[in-house]
C-alpha cells in the first residue's frame, strides 16, 4: 500500500491533478448559498458594491461615473443628487456587469457574487505558482488548498465586494514580477507593473504587496546595481510609473465630485487605537488566531514563522500585510473584510510551517504528523463555527419590505428607508433615496422623497411619518407610507 502511495505521489505533474481537484472543490464550495439576498454579513458594504453595477445595468456602462442608489449626506457630508460612488475604481462592478449581460436570466446579486467566486479560484492558482516556486510543489499545494478552504476565505471570497479581485490582480502581478526576476525579461516586469496598477485602483493598501517586490529586487541585484546599470534603473522606474500614474490619476478624477467621497480619514487610526491593548486583541487574537486559524491554525502558521528558511519572501509579504493592518488601525478592528487582502501571506506560512513539521527531523514523526493534521483538522472546524453565521439573514424583513416598495411605487420613486444608515434596506427597495433620515423629514421631502418605508414600526419618525401621510401599506414587519399625500384633518 505505501509503495502504492510513494508511485501516485512520484507521478509526474501529480501536482497539477491534485490542483485542479483543490480548485473544483473550492470553486463548489463558495456556490453555498450564493443565491442569498444581500442581507447577510456586510450587507451594507456588499449593497454599496452591488448597487453600482444596477445602475450600470440600468443605465448604461460609463466607468467614469459610478452611481449607487445612497443620495444622502451620510457617507460624505454633501447631498448626494447623483448618487456618485467615488471609492474605488468600478473594475469589480464591470465584471460584474458583463456577467449580467452574459447571463441575464440568472439572479443578479448571485452573479455579483459569482463574479468573486471566479477570481478567488484564480487567486489560488497563481497562490499556488507563487508557493511552489518558493516552497516547492507540495508547499504550492498547501499554500491553494488554506487559501480555498479557511472558512474565513470562503465567505469573503464569494461576496460582493471588490477586495477579492484585488487579491486576484496582486497575487497575478506578483506573480510576474517573481516572472521577470527569474527571467529578466522585461515585458514580465512591465506586465506586472499593469497588472499592479488595477490592484491599487480597486483598493490602493494593495501596495503592501510591493515588499516582496521590493524584497526580490534587492536581493538579486542590490540597490548600488540598481542604481549604477542605466537600463535596469530606467525598467524599474517605468515599472513604477505603470502602477502608480492610474491611481494619481483616478484620485486627481474623484476630488472634482467630493460629494461622491466617503469620509475615510477615520479608517487609518480615527479612535486612537492603534498599539493599544484592543488593537492587538483583535486583530492577532480575535481575527488572525481566532476567526482566520480557528486558533489550532496557529501551529502550522507560527512554525511558518520561526522556521529557518531558504529565503524570505513569505515574512517580506507577512510584513507588508502587517505594516497594512497597523495603517488602517480603525478600520481593521472595526470591519473584519479589511482582512481578506491579508489571507494570501498567511496561507504562505502556514503552508511553510506545515512542510516543516512534516519533514522535520527534531520531533518524533509519528507525533508531529497527527498533530498536524489534527491542528488543520480541527483549525478549519473551529473556523467554521465563526463564520457560518455571517450567512444567516437576520432581518428578513428588509427583503419583504423592499419587494412591497418595489412592487407598490412608482420606479422613479425617492425612497426613505432608516436602517441606522445601512444601505442594505435602500438596495432591496431598488429605488434612490435615504439609509437615515439625515435632516427634518419636511427637508427631505424637499429634496425630492415621495416615500417612507420602515421596519421598526415603534420608532418616533415612523409614528410620526404615520400619523402625518396616507399610509400604502402596512404589516406586522413593515410600514410605506406616500409622502405626497398629506392626511386632512
Amino acid at each position: 500500500m505505501s509503495n502504492l502511495i510513494k508511485r501516485v505521489i512520484n507521478l509526474k505533474h501529480i501536482e497539477y491533478i491534485i490542483l485542479s481537484l483543490l480548485l473544483i472543490l473550492g470553486f463548489l464550495v463558495r456556490l453555498y448559498k450564493i443565491n442569498n439576498p444581500i442581507a447577510d454579513w456586510h450587507s451594507w458594504r456588499q449593497a454599496d458594491t452591488a448597487s453600482v453595477t444596477r445602475n450600470y445595468v440600468n443605465l448604461g456602462l460609463n466607468l467614469l461615473y459610478p452611481k449607487y442608489h445612497d443620495i444622502s449626506k451620510i457617507q460624505t457630508g454633501y447631498f448626494n443628487k447623483e448618487g456618485l460612488r467615488l471609492v474605488e475604481f468600478p473594475v469589480f462592478n464591470l465584471f460584474h456587469y458583463l456577467l449580467v449581460k452574459m447571463l441575464p436570466n440568472f439572479s443578479f446579486d448571485a452573479l455579483g457574487r459569482l463574479t468573486s467566486v471566479i477570481f478567488s479560484v484564480f487567486s489560488a492558482f497563481f497562490l499556488f505558482l507563487i508557493g511552489k516556486r518558493y516552497l516547492g510543489k507540495w508547499g504550492g499545494l498547501l499554500s491553494c488548498f488554506f487559501f480555498l478552504f479557511l472558512p474565513f476565505n470562503i465567505y469573503f471570497s464569494r461576496v460582493i465586494l471588490p477586495e477579492p479581485l484585488c487579491v486576484f490582480f496582486s497575487l497575478f502581478s506578483l506573480w510576474l514580477f517573481i516572472r521577470y526576476i527569474d527571467s529578466e525579461k522585461v515585458l514580465y516586469l512591465f506586465s506586472s507593473g499593469i497588472i499592479f496598477s488595477l490592484a491599487l485602483l480597486i483598493k490602493p493598501f494593495a501596495l503592501f504587496y510591493a515588499f516582496p517586490m521590493v524584497y526580490l529586487a534587492l536581493s538579486k541585484y542590490g540597490i548600488k546595481k540598481i542604481v549604477a546599470t542605466p537600463k535596469l534603473l530606467i525598467n524599474f522606474l517605468i515599472f513604477v510609473d505603470l502602477v502608480v500614474i492610474p491611481l494619481l490619476l483616478w484620485r486627481s478624477w474623484i476630488g472634482k465630485h467630493p460629494e461622491g467621497i466617503p469620509y475615510f480619514t477615520w479608517a487609518f487610526n480615527g479612535d486612537f487605537i492603534r498599539f493599544r491593548p484592543a488593537f492587538w486583541r483583535w486583530i492577532f487574537g480575535e481575527r488572525i488566531g481566532r476567526l482566520i486559524l480557528g486558533i489550532w491554525g496557529l501551529i502550522p502558521f507560527v512554525l511558518g514563522v520561526i522556521v529557518k528558511k531558504k529565503n524570505y519572501f513569505g515574512l517580506s509579504l507577512m510584513l507588508g500585510a502587517l505594516i497594512y493592518v497597523a495603517i488602517v488601525a480603525t478600520a481593521s478592528v472595526r470591519h473584519d473584510y479589511y482582512q481578506i487582502l491579508i489571507i494570501p501571506p498567511i496561507c504562505l506560512l502556514a503552508a511553510e510551517g506545515s512542510l516543516a513539521l512534516w519533514q522535520n527531523n527534531i520531533f518524533n514523526k509519528w507525533l508531529a504528523r497527527p498533530i498536524l493534521i489534527f491542528s488543520i483538522v480541527l483549525g478549519l472546524g473551529m473556523g467554521w463555527y465563526q463564520v457560518k453565521e455571517y450567512y444567516k439573514i437576520d432581518h428578513p424583513e428588509i427583503i419583504a419590505a423592499g419587494q412591497a416598495v418595489n412592487t407598490l411605487t412608482p420606479k422613479d420613486a425617492l425612497v426613505i428607508a432608516p436602517y441606522n444608515g445601512d444601505t442594505a434596506f435602500l438596495y432591496q427597495t431598488k429605488r434612490w433615496g435615504w439609509p437615515v433620515v439625515d435632516d427634518s423629514i419636511e427637508n427631505i421631502i424637499k429634496l425630492g422623497a415621495t416615500v417612507y418605508v420602515s421596519v421598526n414600526l415603534g420608532s418616533g419618525d415612523t409614528k410620526y411619518v404615520e400619523a402625518k401621510f396616507k399610509t400604502i401599506e402596512k404589516t406586522s414587519q413593515y410600514i410605506i407610507i406616500d409622502l405626497t399625500k398629506i392626511i386632512k384633518k
